[in-house]
């Protein structure tokens, strides 16, 4: 297995990988996926194994407002490839190009019900961060996204 970073060959299997994230995780327009291979590729790393197929993404953006901060969009691993470390390895890469550029904070949103995420970024080392209420024992900020968008907000502490 190989991670580098997303290319706009691979736009369509990102694409088509991210359709098998619901209802957790959207996919986005073709030239969503295009901007972030052209503009953001360093915070983008995809997994690509021994037969040329991407098992693994992780969409993930520096702050121009907060440039101490990334963060992360989505992290979509391929339902056949999951508990093989590939998630662990692409947020290796973002850490990496975060302590490069100098960044204290890597962040990311989960929504209330994805225990399967929460379970993730515990493991990985993030910290459900406190927010204003808690649904089955995950601490959750109302409205962090918008109205009627609650999330869950994990941190990891660069350095």
């Amino acid at each position: 297995m190989n991670v580098t970073s997303l290319s706009v060959e691979y736009i369509n299997e990102v694409h088509d990988l991210m359709e098998l994230g619901e209802p957790f995780i959207r996919a986005r327009g073709m030239s969503d996926y295009w901007l972030y291979a052209e503009l953001f590729s360093s915070t983008c790393p995809i997994m690509i194994d021994e037969t040329n197929t991407l098992t693994g993404v992780v969409i993930a953006f520096r702050s121009q407002d907060n440039p101490a901060e990334v963060y992360i969009q989505d992290v979509m691993i391929h339902p056949d490839h999951r508990q093989q470390g590939i998630a662990r390895a692409l947020l290796k890469s973002v850490h990496a190009q975060a302590e490069k550029w100098g960044c204290e904070r890597i962040y990311l949103t989960s929504e209330p019900g994805n225990r399967a995420a929460h379970a993730t970024w515990i493991t990985l080392g993030y910290v459900n961060v406190p927010g204003d209420h808690e649904i089955d024992g995950v601490s959750v900020t109302t409205d962090y996204k918008g109205p009627g968008r609650s999330r869950a907000v994990y941190e990891f502490n660069v350095g």
